[in-house]
């Protein structure tokens, strides 16, 4: 439709409009109150048109298939769905905490709750015992909001500023987390400690730092290099967390 073209209609002293539709149609209609039947032809012209053009087919939700391959938007929506895909029971239980870092993280990402594919958030639950630790890592896909349920919490992040934020939470304290910021959390107390951390995808991913360095073949040389450690405190690290080269 060619934009309206303000003229005088047949010498009227009342101003109007020409519509014109692929050249073929015209319509004059007059600003008068005597003059409405082109006004009342055309509103419900225009709704249907704005209903037609704003119609979509969007579904409610799209409960992941986790029997098929996850794209990059996700898993493909499951076909039979009943209301156990929405809940899940894996937070339930206190994760295992004696490992290297004492601590233990327990995800409810669409790969363990298929319910959250494809609607933007996930969560999960942080156990640290004391002493324990999540090493500085970052999460590409999502940002984080952090919940202390039990203990103390020392947690941080650090800006592309360089900046530090970082505080000890108690119980009811939060705190968040921007996407793809490294970030830590590290029990500050002398008892265990529980949080759960909400993300703003249903698959934020992880990378730590300490594992992106030392727990792969990236040779002792390079790291050396770009770090400024001397190799004997490399070939350590990478011995901890099972490097080589």
């Amino acid at each position: 439709m060619d934009i309206p073209s303000r003229t005088n209609c047949n010498g009227s002293k009342y101003p109007c409009f020409l519509f014109y539709i692929k050249g073929e149609l015209s319509l004059q209609h007059y600003f008068h109150p005597s003059k409405t039947s082109a006004i009342n032809m055309f509103i419900p012209i225009f709704f249907i048109l704005s209903f037609l053009f704003s119609s979509t087919n969007a579904a409610d939700f799209c409960v992941g298939d986790l029997n098929g391959p996850a794209g990059p938007a996700g898993y493909s929506c499951k076909k039979t769905v009943t209301v156990n895909d929405f809940v899940y029971s894996g937070l339930a239980a206190t994760g295992n905490t004696s490992n290297l870092i004492k601590a233990a993280v327990t995800p409810a990402f669409s790969a363990q709750f298929p319910g959250v594919n494809g609607l933007g958030i996930s969560i999960a639950r942080l156990d640290l015992a004391v002493g324990g630790v999540i090493p500085m890592h970052i999460h590409p896909g999502a940002s984080e909001v952090l919940v202390v349920i039990q203990g103390t919490i020392c947690a941080g992040f650090i800006s592309s500023a360089n900046k530090v934020y970082f505080k000890s939470l108690n119980k009811g304290d939060i705190m968040v987390f921007p996407q793809g910021l490294l970030h830590f959390q590290i029990n500050a107390g002398k008892t265990q400690s529980l949080a759960f951390v909400s993300f703003s995808s249903p698959d934020p991913g992880l990378q730590i730092l300490d594992f992106a360095l030392f727990a792969n073949d990236l040779p002792t040389d390079i790291i050396e290099e770009t770090t400024f450690l001397d190799a004997a405190q490399i070939k350590k690290l990478k011995g901890v967390l099972g490097g080589t080269g």
